[in-house]
């Protein structure tokens, strides 16, 4: 097998393998060799004085397609100040990526779930817990559920001694995560998963971190980028720190070709294994370079895949026609900040709510490229939205300084579950049936995490970010307490499907009437109500803590199809006069009684 290694500085780059070391030839900017396939090899490369090379160090090669790991591996070994790592040092393994498999495109609504590999099944009862293959099994349930599309938390293989759960530390971008694979080939188990997924009409995105790497600012361990070609890969400050607008040390240098192609030879290989999508992880590091992020357009366009954008970091906002290639989808933060106001009552939003409703438009050109969410890994979710007013970090070590604090949650009145009274459960019921209605009765993308339609919780924790433990687990056995959720949510998605005009790809345009509860819509400070007519429905969202009279302004005949203040959020269907009681914090949808 063929290793090129990109380290245009360096004097020299020797390979160490199981069957000795060797000099690699230099080809350029590369130093180029054989390993035989299945052997371990790491790289030495030396360097001028005065630069971060050091030949005390065995190196991972950028390009590996598997990475193995010592039994006593420590992070500590390759950060500055730490001896030779030679011995216990990570290092490649020389191996084949699986032969290439075919996309496949949903025949359903895009209904987007993030999941997370090895917390989706860590706590069932099976040997292979916490595995792609164990995900596998998981499908079906998820395909009833209404799930089109599967986002998978990051699979670039990471440190296992890093600390961090999600896995937004890549070490090296091309090699899948071995700790989430039952054998020994992970590789073929993420494109087992991903065929199996496809068998069940279900697409699979991974979310993908290429603005940063683990080997975090000058303190962080020397892996592989910073002892081949440091100034080459990473953004350097003319006094040679690091740019850090990722908030985790250091940002790829996406003007330097070498990290470009690095990236592309990486989506490459993902797509080999049939992946259908990728959601960018602060993709603004990206667009700092605007051609790149649009010839990974045309990539994408060729290949056959979706792209979402992330388009944020710690120092650039992006979201909506500022991003430089139209063709991508992206997460739309305002619609989470603007409809968990809403949700919780806040005064004054009926018109934002308005148009994140639609889709967007006062951000986006097409609906479909608003990936709609209230929850993600990061921040509450759903059920938390809905039990805290505050973050419960203490478990995270920042002595709950991390995560943050403007989380637009509201608890119904009492801080977390023990202790709750029977009202205040009932409520947040409702307020879940509330937040789960108007992410499926939006134009655009809906999108929640896996778990949220059974009330999953973190028990308030908003960035369990190091927390491989079960405060991230699913918990299964909870899910037998939150079985009418689950059902009202698959149906609500089933109603979503059946209702054309929640999905088309054009704008509603003059199609949907907006109204208030009697007349116009109230767009003034105070309001907290909102009626909407669309092609065969009538929405009535009442927001307020007390009931609210609406007129209905649609000829129909009309029957109640939808009421959240219903435990089972759907009523049996009944004429529906005019005016309607819409109970206090509810939402009731009418359909049109004569189709």
């Amino acid at each position: 097998m063929e290793i090129r290694v990109f380290a245009p500085d360096a004097t020299s780059v020797r390979l160490t393998s199981d069957s000795g070391d060797r000099p690699l030839d230099r080809h350029g900017d590369h130093w180029v060799g054989e390993v035989e396939l299945g052997q371990r090899y790491g790289l030495i490369a030396s360097g001028p004085p005065g630069t971060r090379f050091r030949d005390d160090r065995t190196l991972v090669d950028p390009e590996a397609t598997e990475v193995w790991f010592h039994d006593e591996h420590r992070r500590d070994a390759a950060r500055p100040g730490a001896g030779p790592n030679h011995r216990i040092a990570p290092r490649a393994v020389a191996t084949e990526w699986p032969a290439p498999r075919p996309q496949h495109h949903t025949s359903r609504p895009l209904v987007v779930h993030e999941v997370h590999v090895r917390g989706m099944t860590r706590r069932r009862e099976r040997v292979d817990a916490g595995t792609y293959l164990a995900l596998i099994d998981e499908l079906p349930r998820l395909g009833a559920v209404g799930v089109s599309v599967i986002e998978l938390l990051p699979v670039h293989q990471f440190d296992p001694d890093e600390g961090n759960y999600w896995g937004y530390m890549p070490m090296v971008f091309g090699a899948v995560h071995r700790q989430y694979a039952a054998g020994d080939d992970a590789n073929r188990e993420l494109g087992d998963l991903v065929a199996a997924a496809h068998a069940h009409d279900i697409e699979v995105w991974l979310d993908v971190v290429f603005n940063h790497t683990t080997e975090e600012d000058e303190a962080g361990p020397t892996y592989n980028l910073r002892g081949l070609a440091d100034a080459r890969w990473y953004a350097l400050h003319d006094d040679g720190f690091y740019v850090d607008d990722a908030g985790c040390g250091n940002i790829v240098d996406t003007h330097s070709s070498a990290s470009r192609e690095l990236i592309m030879s990486t989506l490459d290989r993902f797509a080999d294994l049939g992946v259908d999508g990728f959601r960018f992880d602060l993709a603004t590091v990206l667009g700092r370079h605007p051609d790149f992020v649009r010839s990974i357009g045309d990539w994408a366009a060729d290949r056959g895949v979706r792209l979402v954008a992330e388009a944020w970091d710690v120092v650039r906002y992006q979201v909506g026609r500022s991003w430089p290639d139209p063709r991508w989808m992206q997460w739309n933060g305002r619609y989470r900040d603007d409809m968990r106001g809403f949700l919780r009552g806040e005064a004054g939003l009926v018109p934002a709510v308005m148009q994140r409703l639609q889709g967007s438009p006062d951000l986006f050109d097409a609906p479909w490229k608003s990936v709609n969410f209230l929850t993600a890994h990061d921040g509450f979710t759903m059920f938390d939205l809905v039990a805290h007013d505050r973050k419960h970090n203490d478990a995270n070590g920042w002595n709950g300084t991390d995560g943050t604090d403007d989380n637009r949650s509201w608890n119904c009145g009492w801080e977390g579950e023990a202790g709750a009274s029977d009202e205040v459960r009932a409520l947040r019921r409702r307020q879940l049936r509330n937040a789960w209605t108007l992410l499926m009765l939006s134009h655009g993308t809906p999108m929640a995490v896996s778990g949220d339609e059974f009330g999953r919780t973190q028990g308030g924790n908003n960035n369990p970010y190091n927390q491989d433990d079960e405060t991230t687990w699913t918990d299964w056995s909870r899910r037998n307490d939150w079985l009418d959720l689950e059902r009202f949510v698959q149906r609500l998605t089933d109603f979503r499907a059946a209702h054309p005009v929640l999905t088309q790809v054009d704008w509603w345009g003059s199609d949907v009437e907006w109204f208030g509860v009697s007349g116009a819509p109230d767009c003034g400070d105070h309001s907290r109500s909102l009626a909407w007519h669309l092609d065969g429905l009538y929405v009535m969202v009442n927001m307020w803590w007390e009931p609210l009279d609406f007129a209905v302004q649609a000829p129909g005949p009309w029957r109640r199809m939808i009421d959240t203040a219903d435990e089972s959020g759907f009523a049996e269907p009944s004429p529906a006069g005019s005016p309607v009681v819409v109970a206090p914090r509810s939402i009731v949808v009418l359909a049109d009684a004569a189709a």
